[in-house]
């Protein structure tokens, strides 16, 4: 697998961290809010995934007679999948709470920008 998805995670947790901060626009933020969402499931998943001599890591289910040891090597590991469904969900409120903050915000200043809603703020 070798550290190049790692990278690449980064460089998206990187332009999500841009967006956030970088951005005026709200929608824009919320966009690189969703971004950086995606990069740290990713990155849990990475993390949870495991690999033995080449061979993909297998589905943390033991068989009926299997030894436990034997799949304690070769499985994938069960939790980061747990906390990226967990994540998800979490994910899924925060971005419905911004929208539904950005919309609030559109009607009363009329505009999707920062630096306007800053200078309209009386």
């Amino acid at each position: 697998m070798g550290i190049t998805l790692y990278v690449l995670t980064f460089a998206v947790l990187l332009a999500g961290l841009y967006a956030v901060v970088a951005k005026k626009n709200i929608i824009k933020i919320i966009v690189g809010v969703l971004i950086l969402d995606y990069a740290v499931n990713m990155m849990l998943v990475l993390v949870g995934y495991r690999s033995v001599d080449g061979q993909a890591g297998g589905a943390p289910i033991l068989p009926a007679g299997a030894q436990s040891g034997a799949l304690a090597k070769s499985a994938v590991d069960p939790l980061p999948q747990a906390m990226v469904l967990t994540s998800i969900v979490i994910g899924l409120g925060l971005v419905a709470l911004m929208v539904a903050m950005a919309i609030r915000l559109y009607e009363k200043y009329g505009t999707f920008d920062m630096n306007e809603i800053r200078r309209l703020r009386g």
